[in-house]
């Protein structure tokens, strides 16, 4: 079994990257990470769709849902069958609330119920999550310099910790063409050519957690009854952007970090699926509310 240190990093890595609910209206993507020496790829298609609804005066709900399907193949010789988790489902439903906290600072409130599971068989209690999401958001664009700065804390229960943790994002545009942002799960440097065109290079968390639910008898009688990747990517990129906030991208990296793991009932890493580092690939269109 691996250390438990080693499993608690890797939740906390899972944390921050489930926690980021999209700020996007609109997004259709395709993400690979190729078979490494171990025999194993990745391949996830992911849509979204948020939709805002203006309640009054600078209040507004948005309803929206995204779909993640994971193709996830390997030709290894492993010592249990993987058939029933070679194709993965996350499903998520999101419902955000947006409201002036005060003249400098938005409120922003996302409750994000999920199901996320190989689905052999009907839905069950295992296959449910839940994502929390309270954040403050501060943001300047008539400045000679604008910026935005989101605070706040995020709970989900697939990390297995029964705390929030904290969220944070600040994105700086310190000159006509360059651009920065950090913050977790994403950190991104840009150079805008002009409007149409951005060069980017970005570190950025990926991954998912799924319920297994068929369990997996392992050697020593351990027992598998989740799939996890989880993947630190450092990457380059580049942006077309149609109109402000509509865009065409592509990213091309590889996984600093790479684990995929089996897990049992109790979160503990039982299998070692890879942990090579290999290419990485992402490509999609999407609509962004910035």
């Amino acid at each position: 079994m691996l250390k438990k240190t080693h499993f608690l990093y890797i939740n906390l890595l899972f944390g921050f990257f489930c926690f980021s609910q999209s700020t996007d209206i609109l997004r259709a993507e395709y993400t690979v990470l190729p078979k490494t020496t171990t025999d194993i790829d990745v391949a996830r298609y992911r849509f979204l769709v948020n939709i805002p609804f203006k309640l009054k005066t600078d209040k507004y709900l948005v309803t929206g849902a995204e779909y993640n399907l994971i193709d996830f193949d390997s030709s290894a010789a492993l010592p249990f069958d993987l058939e029933e988790l070679n194709t993965l489902h996350i499903i998520d439903l999101n419902l955000g609330y947006i409201t002036k906290w005060n003249d400098n600072w938005r409120f922003v409130g996302i409750v994000s119920p999920r199901i996320a599971s190989n689905l052999v068989e009907s839905i069950t209690i295992d296959d449910l999550r839940l994502n929390l999401t309270a954040t403050l958001w501060k943001e300047r664009k008539d400045i000679e310099k604008p910026f935005r700065l989101i605070l706040g804390l995020t709970y989900n229960s697939t990390t297995g910790l029964p705390v929030p943790l904290p969220l944070i994002s600040y994105y700086k545009r310190f000159h006509p063409n360059w651009s920065y942002t950090l913050g977790i799960p994403r950190m991104n440097f840009k150079y805008h050519i002009n409007k149409r065109h951005t060069l980017q290079t970005a570190l950025l968390l990926d991954g998912y957690f799924v319920n297994a639910q068929n369990d997996i008898l392992l050697p020593d009688d351990e027992i598998g009854s989740s799939i996890s990747l989880s993947a630190l990517v450092g990457a380059f990129g580049y942006q077309y952007n149609i109109t402000k906030s509509m865009s065409f991208y592509g990213l091309a990296g590889f996984t600093l970090s790479r684990k995929g793991l089996l897990r049992d009932d109790k979160r503990n890493n039982v299998f070692i699926l890879s942990e090579e580092g290999s290419l990485y690939f992402k490509t999609g269109f999407k609509i962004a509310i910035f």
